[in-house]
């Protein structure tokens, strides 16, 4: 166990450099919520959101969506893109004839896109805070309520990622088939249109997935309590969060499970 261990943490330093080396990765994942942000809350300054008294500019009201959305980039969209090219150039299949063993590897993955992860989170945090004025909160209660989602969230969405990475059959067509599924989940999840406008149907079918549940729950961490009467409850639902999103994680290590192999059975 002390070697799986010491290989899997040798993975991760391998792992976070071989991300930052990869303009494209960065670019499409590290910043893309940052430079969302950045437009909306331009594109938005004028306008308020919230219900009265407990109005919000446009940074703060979409930095709980960006912060879903980056979880989600740096989970499920970078793990399935980053290993199905991985598995496609011959790289698995080297890593497979070595002593290294899947659980090393995994713990490399994990914690790439932990460390990713958190450093985007801080990055969008310090960028709403210091160039818009974002108020952040001053509660313990709620840093811990963010603690808890991020690591929930980002661990579920790695695991998601690495079953989803066995849908491409090459890395060349992967992300034609992961982005899409990306960019559809942000659009129903409330992550670029305020969820309170979506059809009661659409968002009775975004709540099927677990990015509407993160994003909500980074919404009780930044938001008034005056938000949680928009949510279709009427309130945070943080047992819901913690349920929904602890299911998608056990459905995600099943699929991991059943479906990841060094080298795939019809290559």
């Amino acid at each position: 166990m002390s070697r799986v261990l010491r290989l899997g943490a040798a993975r991760i330093a391998f792992e976070v450099r071989s991300y930052f080396r990869q303009g494209d990765s960065v670019f499409f994942t590290f910043l893309f919520p940052v430079m969302i942000l950045l437009i909306f809350a331009v594109a938005f300054d004028s306008q308020t959101f919230g219900p009265p008294g407990d109005e919000v500019d446009a940074a703060q009201f979409y930095l709980p969506a960006m912060l879903a959305a980056g979880v989600l980039l740096s989970g499920l969209q970078n793990m399935s893109i980053d290993i199905a090219m991985e598995r496609s150039d011959g790289t698995l299949k080297r890593l497979g004839g070595t002593p290294l063993s899947p659980v090393s590897y995994f713990i490399g993955k994990l914690g790439q896109v932990l460390v990713t992860g958190l450093l985007q989170s801080v990055l969008l945090i310090v960028v709403a805070a210091v160039f818009f004025g974002v108020p952040l909160p001053t509660e313990p209660e709620r840093w811990l309520t963010f603690a808890w989602v991020f690591l929930l969230g980002v661990t579920t969405c790695a695991i998601l990622g690495i079953g989803l990475s066995a849908l491409p059959r090459t890395g060349r067509s992967a992300t034609g088939v992961v982005i899409p599924i990306v960019l559809l989940l942000q659009f129903i999840s409330g992550v670029y249109i305020n969820f309170a406008a979506l059809p009661e149907w659409l968002q009775n079918v975004a709540s099927v997935f677990p990015l509407k549940w993160l994003a909500q729950g980074f919404r009780s961490v930044f938001l008034p309590e005056g938000f949680a009467a928009g949510e279709p409850s009427g309130s945070w639902d943080h047992p819901l969060i913690l349920l929904v999103t602890g299911l998608w994680l056990v459905l995600g290590l099943a699929l991991v499970r059943l479906t990841f192999r060094w080298i795939r059975k019809d290559a």
